[in-house]
């Protein structure tokens, strides 16, 4: 007995003893870890600041002048580049054996491409409505494909990143051909006729939302082992998503800086913005409560790939609706943000940790005396 006693304080003492650890170093390093997780939580802020700020520098530096002609043509070019690669990240880690096509997919798929067709109609049939530039940005808000980054939010919240993505795919198949179809007849381009600028818009989007997907797979058969290697740097993704938002903020600024559009019609963007959004997580999350795919669902309806929304608004419709975009942005990501805190605290509260402290403690005692039980057989053996 008083050898255990001994033994445990030698223990104790061996313990208090050990060698003292860098804590320069770990300091550096938590130092450097809160600045990362910093700039993740604010990259959206500071994005969208950084593209405003860096529209008014581009415009009031006399500086810059023998460039300035070169600015906006070069954003045009590296916009969808940035985009492409987006994809192509986002693609390089399905493996299409895993995709699977869901009764809800179907639904959803019909209430993004019914209503964008519907409203464009509208529009068609009443060509001098004073709602056109606000009915330009809702069907901007519906056609726009779910956001690359919505399979890692779906994953948080317990959803199912194959059906997300397996929709990801169908809404880029479905945008590709609808957008071509209908814009040039919703908004026709000066001196243009509808098929010659219906080409020229599916020469755009076409290759921008499916050549990331074929080209991923095809390059899965041939080169295997780069693309592993490629799908494990996801996390540039989020990088060139927050340049994208910072190019895509500036040119957004640009417009509505060179716009002739009246206030209340650019304030009626913003609340069409904020319609659509909850619109359409309310409505995913309602058709998938049915087919249990409540989060995927709402997901795949309600978070966008809103760099691509507003290259769409100042590419092919009237350049002030690239608002929709920008705010739909910022509505989606408050969501998130509140879907996921909300998800923490239902499924790491006080409350669960608790209760699965106790039942450790439960598991410990019924070990041990289990093994007490053990002991005493064999004494009596």
């Amino acid at each position: 007995m008083e050898n255990n006693r001994i033994g445990s304080r030698l223990n104790a003492d061996n313990q208090t003893y050990k060698p003292t650890p860098d804590l320069q170093g770990r300091g550096r390093s938590r130092y450097g870890e809160k600045l990362r997780t910093f700039l993740k939580d604010w990259t959206l802020i500071i994005a969208i600041v950084a593209g405003v700020a860096g529209y008014f520098v581009y415009r009031w530096i006399p500086g810059i002048d023998p460039v300035r002609p070169y600015v906006y043509p070069a954003i045009g070019i590296i916009q969808p580049l940035l985009i492409f690669a987006m994809l192509f990240l986002t693609f390089c880690r399905i493996e299409l054996t895993d995709l699977r096509l869901q009764r809800w997919h179907l639904l959803l798929l019909l209430f993004q491409g019914g209503l964008f067709c519907g409203i464009g109609i509208a529009l068609i049939a009443m060509p001098h409505s004073g709602l056109r530039v606000v009915l330009e940005g809702a069907m901007i808000c519906l056609i726009c494909p779910t956001a690359t980054a919505g399979a890692v939010i779906t994953k948080k919240l317990g959803g199912d990143v194959s059906h997300i993505t397996t929709y990801t795919i169908l809404i880029n198949l479905t945008a590709a051909i609808l957008i071509p179809l209908l814009v040039p007849f919703v908004h026709p381009s000066a001196g243009m006729g509808v098929v010659e600028a219906g080409l020229k818009i599916l020469l755009k989007v076409f290759p921008l939302l499916l050549l990331p997907l074929i080209t991923a797979a095809a390059l899965k058969h041939i080169f295997p082992h780069f693309i592993e290697r490629i799908a494990g740097y996801q996390e540039v993704s989020f990088y060139l998503w927050a340049i994208a938002l910072a190019l895509a903020t500036a040119v957004t600024t640009r417009s509505i800086v060179l716009s002739n559009i009246s206030l209340s019609t650019q304030l009626w963007l913003v609340a069409v913005s904020l319609v659509c959004c909850l619109l359409q997580f309310w409505l995913g999350r309602k058709i998938g409560e049915r087919y249990g795919a409540k989060i995927t669902a709402g997901q795949s309806l309600g978070q966008k790939n809103t760099v691509l929304a507003i290259w769409v608004g100042y590419s092919f419709f009237t350049p002030v609706t690239a608002i929709v975009g920008g705010f739909y942005s910022i509505w989606h990501n408050l969501f998130n943000s509140w879907q996921l805190y909300n998800h923490k605290k239902h499924h790491s509260g006080p409350e669960e940790d608790s209760s699965s402290m106790l039942s450790d403690r439960q598991t410990r005692k019924a070990e041990n005396s289990g093994a007490d039980g053990e002991e005493h057989t064999q004494h009596q053996h």
